[in-house]
């Protein structure tokens, strides 16, 4: 498959050429190398990340008992975006100086078209596509994001090329998934079903984005541009939300307050600079598998907590997870072929 590198905007000559940009505006030059697997550290920032969304399910489900969905979604980026513009400035590394990257109207029009794809678009898909069909069937759909990632990073990212090894483990990794959910929600498979098309856009939408923000936002800060890109989508949603579900009722209790606070804050806010991070890191068909992490780490959290039901599917679903994570990472492998030779 032939890569087609993104170009990067204002004056930069390629996304693996773009200036990094720290928090306080200086800017230096960067690369970005070719994307080997994950380092342990890469591997673990992708586990803490699946975690942290994979308890966001409970979050969301407190939050719907008394928000519509789209004002859920608007009340989630919007004290995101707010969270960090408070955090940032607290940290004194808010620089609004002519010049400085937050006066870029170039780099806004970037973090607008990162917030449209990996927020506005799929979270809106998501959260219709869910009053159709049922949770755990969206959940498979979701997890063809990494396969997506992988298909997607390779045809527009030089550094990212498609190997089999890559495209087996993220699809046995979505096949861990379907396990995990049960043969119950395979029935519900409908070619028909607008909702199924709302879920697999949603997974297309997340691996555009990933794909955009490594090629066009490469060089710039992982604090910055969860700020820029969590501030534009909160002036995309507050609008849709109020046009949908009308004015916002604020009149809401202790729990669902807390709910929202810690979607928004944790599983928003801190989850995203983990996102950037990881996405610099580790390039942006790694950091799509995330999404096949999410749904055993929800499913375990309610085993947990809620004393939900784990039967032996979902232990197997768990295991075939790990055998195509371990496929794409590559150094298990590598270790037996090296036991055997020494053998």
């Amino acid at each position: 498959m032939t890569a087609i590198l993104l170009p990067a905007a204002d004056g930069a000559q390629s996304a693996d050429a773009a200036p990094t940009v720290s928090p306080t505006g200086s800017t230096a030059p960067s690369r970005l190398p070719a994307v080997p697997a994950p380092s342990a550290r890469g591997w673990g920032l992708i586990l803490l990340l699946g975690a942290i969304w994979g308890g966001s399910f409970s979050l969301v489900e407190i939050g719907l008992r008394e928000l519509p969905p789209f004002t859920l979604v608007a009340h989630r980026v919007f004290w995101a975006a707010l969270t960090l513009w408070a955090l940032l400035a607290a940290a004194g590394v808010l620089d609004l100086a002519p010049g400085a990257p937050l006066r870029r109207a170039g780099l806004w029009a970037r973090w607008a078209a990162m917030g449209l794809l990996n927020n506005a678009i799929p979270f809106s898909l998501i959260v219709w596509g869910q009053t159709e069909i049922e949770s755990g069937l969206a959940a498979i759909f979701n997890a063809t994001t990494a396969l997506l990632g992988v298909m997607t990073a390779a045809l527009f990212l030089a550094d990212e090329r498609l190997s089999a090894r890559k495209a087996l483990g993220a699809l046995i990794g979505v096949l861990g998934v379907a396990l995990i959910v049960g043969r119950d929600a395979l029935g519900g498979l409908d070619p028909r079903s607008l909702g199924q098309f709302a879920i697999l856009g949603a997974a297309l939408s997340y691996a555009c984005a990933s794909v955009w923000g490594r090629a066009r936002l490469g060089g710039v800060s992982a604090p910055l541009n969860a700020l820029g890109m969590l501030s534009t989508s909160a002036l995309m949603m507050v609008p849709l939300a109020a046009a949908v579900d009308g004015p916002p009722n604020l009149d809401l209790s202790l729990e669902t307050w807390a709910a929202v606070v810690a979607l928004s804050s944790i599983a928003t806010a801190g989850a995203y600079l983990l996102y950037f991070a990881i996405l610099r890191e580790t390039g942006a068909a790694n950091t799509m598998l995330v999404t096949l992490i999410v749904p055993p780490i929800a499913i375990l959290l309610g085993w947990l907590f809620l004393g939900e039901r784990l039967g032996f599917e979902a232990f197997v679903g768990f295991a075939v997870i790990a055998f195509g994570l371990g496929v794409i990472d590559g150094r298990p492998a590598r270790w037996l072929r090296e036991r055997t030779r020494g053998d």
